[in-house]
């Protein structure tokens, strides 16, 4: 595993207590045009057993902070930086709400017959050697001081764009057999362009599942079959759901 970051950042991470808003100078790795910027927590830890990779669009103040604190504590302890790095990597991955509604929605694709498990809840508990949590961007982005959310499109962004095919490809190479499940239509639509470009193939990305917020609950239960197609608000697209759905079915038919 690449510390190289950590090495730069060390001090700075041993010594990390977090403030009141974003995080601090010393671990800012890069400005980018309007509003954007890139700071240093340790996500660079990956897991080489991993089946599945789940990706989200990137860490978020909170993720960051519980991420640095785990790494400090273990850095104070003497562990080495990689030791550090995977404690840090394994904290706070999906919790609550939106833990369940991922867990239902890969067993209700059959992905747990998949990985050979019991249900997709085994993933954060006994079995989480199977999957490997990553971001299209591993390190925290800010946009004007907020957690990015794909408001500029990474696509389009040479900025973010960069980082997402430097960071994806390396981790792709060293998972060459897992399979990917993009979080969100920002990530959906920047691994449609990975594919397009060469450094990820189809067979391997899982798109076309709702992201599993909260926020999303509607959209989730239509995945899941728990809520009627003549039950929906105008917000919601069944038609778009029921081909992401059957695509995500067929694909993992044929792995």
């Amino acid at each position: 595993m690449n510390t190289s970051f950590l090495t730069r950042y060390r001090p700075a991470v041993e010594h990390y207590a977090p403030i009141a808003t974003g995080l601090p100078a010393e671990l800012k790795i890069s400005d980018g045009p309007n509003g954007l910027e890139t700071y240093y927590a340790p996500f660079e830890h990956i897991n080489h057993s991993a089946k599945l990779v789940i990706c989200g669009i990137t860490p978020g103040k909170q993720q960051a902070e519980l991420a640095l604190l785990e790494a400090s504590k273990h850095l104070k302890q003497g562990m080495s930086d990689e030791e550090a790095c995977k404690a840090a990597k394994n904290t706070g991955s999906f919790a609550g709400a939106m833990r369940s509604n991922l867990t239902k929605m890969l067993d209700h694709i059959g992905m747990a017959q998949h990985l050979g498990i019991s249900n997709c809840a085994e993933l954060f508990t006994t079995r989480r050697d199977l999957v490997h949590y990553t971001s299209a961007l591993r390190y925290p982005v800010f946009k004007n001081g907020e957690n990015y959310s794909g408001s500029s499109a990474m696509v389009n962004t040479p900025y973010l764009r960069d980082q997402s095919i430097t960071y994806i490809t390396e981790e792709q190479e060293a998972l060459p057999e897992a399979l990917w499940l993009p979080l969100g239509s920002a990530v959906i639509t920047l691994f449609e362009f990975l594919v397009r470009e060469g450094v990820i193939a189809d067979s391997r990305v899982l798109s076309g599942m709702p992201h599993a917020s909260g926020a999303n609950a509607e959209r989730i239960a239509y995945f899941l079959g728990t809520k009627q197609k003549d039950q929906l608000s105008n917000k919601v697209n069944a038609d778009t759901i029921d081909d992401g759905r059957s695509r995500l079915l067929k694909k993992l038919s044929l792995q």
